[in-house]
């Protein structure tokens, strides 16, 4: 799967990620809300990932990941959650291990994050 290389790209699907979870319909407002940026800045931030094929924006406003916008979104979630494991693990304190989770799941490799999920699973 290729890399978006852009953490706040990354970081936004990932929340229209969580959000669809919470709730029926994901709109901006409410990514604006969750992610503390502002309206205008997450309006843009869709376009280019609309353009870019990751997410769909309805008639309604609703913001809907596409094919290739949730599997990356899993990915980095997927890696957010296996990272915070590890670190509470390691006897990091929950929201410390959520917020450092958040900026490790950028950077770090694939190789490295299936290595902490076989230590995970283990320990």
């Amino acid at each position: 799967m290729n890399k978006i290389y852009n953490e706040s790209e990354e970081m936004y699907l990932e929340t229209i990620l969580i959000l669809k979870s919470e709730k029926q319909n994901v709109h901006a407002i409410d990514i604006s809300n969750k992610m503390g940026f502002s309206r205008a800045s997450v309006s843009r931030a869709m376009q280019n990932l609309k353009n870019k094929g990751y997410i769909d924006i309805l008639s309604n406003d609703s913001i809907i990941l596409l094919k290739k916008g949730e599997e990356y979104a899993d990915k980095i979630y997927s890696r957010h959650k296996t990272l915070t494991e590890f670190l509470i693990k390691l006897g990091v304190k929950n929201e410390v291990a959520e917020e450092d989770a958040c900026k490790i799941e950028h950077v770090v490799s694939d190789e490295t994050i299936e290595a902490i999920k076989k230590y995970n699973s283990t320990h």
